[in-house]
């Protein structure tokens, strides 16, 4: 049972400012993780992973895409541990500054018509050293915004984390439609490095917000009380493993289903219907403004019925517009296309603008920082393998669009369950609630 700690002081101002500060780092994770997956789709199938069979070099390309999420447990449990031992800040800034430092490092990478086989290999360390600071991000960030945040405005500071996913995306595909306008030569040979170079600037404007960034006033209450526990990632497996199963469902679909909806579809789109790729990487830039503006919505809305309603419901909308959402695809006709990409981001963004603040629900304050990220990354983990079993599946049913839709579907309803289950789970701790109770009461 968890001892209430005396009220921390945070006003509303200091919540704005470490949300915003989360906000800003998460998009630059984002923005060097979402690129790799867009690179994926467009050079590493061709410049990388060279193969006689475009197929099978898009399957290679994939799966070191995949490698990426199969790292992200691995961060899980190294800054989850960190964060809920020495705390959330510092892991935040390694984190950053691990992604931002290799992402640039993957853009001075000679190809394999270079230096042989020796290029995919080093391309795919670099992206596990991706996966391993995503790993750590996404979680302390979440963390650090919600216990800063006063309990009846969670749903909306929660939600800044989860801008930065969109935002990542409309600088990744942005970065990569500018230098697509280029000639295929020079593309190929510089024009594809110029968006992961960016990142080292990007990296400095993170870094310089995420260090006027204080510590969470609940961790050092925790930490100034000693009731910080001793082995974090093992106390949330053993106490807390039902918590963690609903919580990696109940993300799937905001992940997982993403990269279905934009990697994957990009691939398919270029690929098998042959569409221009700066059409598809238009439609994700449409859909990621929209996106935007869902998970703001998203947040308020959690803040009046719960995220775990939200949750359900975004799940059931995004399996209905799974069929509807390929057939407008498979037109080839561009708006459509568009319409498309955007109305299936947009359903399956609902689930993922409440994630936040249902997973700190469903885990006590010493353990959530590694119960979130436990969570986060078994999803991620799963998800990262979703292009390539997509990519599996269409070429082994003729290339139908249909088996990509079912699969998304599979993924909806998933997450759907995970949020019918998670208030059941979530009522078990109310002594978190109780805790956590003391903080907002000092924002009155």
């Amino acid at each position: 049972m968890t001892t209430p700690a005396a009220p921390v002081r945070v006003t509303d101002a200091e919540a704005r400012k470490v949300a915003f500060g989360a906000f800003v780092g998460t998009a630059l994770e984002w923005y060097d993780f979402f690129l790799y997956g867009t690179a994926a789709s467009l050079v590493f199938n061709r410049l990388f992973f060279t193969s006689g069979d475009p197929v099978l070099a898009t399957l290679a390309a994939f799966a070191s895409f995949a490698v990426g999420f199969a790292a992200r447990p691995i961060g899980a449990v190294i800054f989850g541990h960190l964060g809920d031992r020495v705390g959330r800040r510092r892991c935040l800034i390694i984190t950053v500054t691990m992604i931002g430092v290799v992402t640039g490092v993957i853009g001075l990478l000679p190809s394999y018509f270079s230096i042989g086989v020796a290029a995919p290999v080093l391309l795919t360390l670099l992206r596990l050293l991706q996966g391993v600071a995503v790993g750590g991000e996404w979680g302390g960030a979440v963390t650090l915004a919600v216990e800063h945040a006063p309990i009846e405005r969670r749903g909306r500071y929660a939600a800044m984390p989860q801008i930065g996913s969109p935002i990542g995306t409309l600088l990744s595909s942005g970065a990569f439609l500018a230098v697509s306008t280029l000639p295929p030569a020079s593309f190929d040979s510089w024009g594809w490095r110029l968006p992961f170079l960016a990142a080292f600037p990007l990296l400095y404007i993170a870094l310089w917000l995420r260090r006027r960034v204080g510590e969470s006033p609940l961790f050092e209450q925790l930490l100034k009380e000693d009731e910080v526990a001793s082995s974090p990632v093992r106390d949330v497996v053993l106490r807390t493993f039902p918590q963690l199963l609903i919580g990696a469902c109940a993300c799937f679909l905001g992940v997982g289903g993403f990269y279905l909806a934009t990697t994957f579809v990009i691939s398919y789109g270029t690929g098998t219907l042959h569409l221009p790729r700066s059409l598809m990487l238009t439609a994700t830039l449409v859909a990621a403004v929209v996106e935007i503006a869902v998970l703001v919505a998203g947040g308020r809305l959690a803040e009046r019925y719960g995220p775990a309603r939200i949750t359900v419901a975004g799940g059931l909308i995004s399996a209905v517009v799974a069929f509807p959402m390929f057939w407008l695809i498979d037109t080839r006709a561009s708006a459509l296309v568009v319409l498309a990409v955007t109305l299936g981001v947009a359903c399956l963004s609902i689930p993922y603008a409440v994630s936040g603040p249902l997973l700190a629900d469903l885990f006590p304050a010493q353990l959530r920082y590694s119960g979130i990220a436990l969570s986060s990354n078994a999803a991620g983990f799963v998800s990262g393998f979703v292009p390539l079993l997509a990519t599996a599946v269409l070429a082994g049913t003729g290339g139908g669009s249909w088996s990509a839709a079912l699969l998304l579907i599979v993924i909806a309803l998933i997450t759907t369950v995970a949020g019918v289950l998670a208030p059941r789970l979530s009522l078990g701790h109310d002594e978190v609630r109780t805790h956590d109770r003391a903080n907002e009461q000092a924002h009155d």
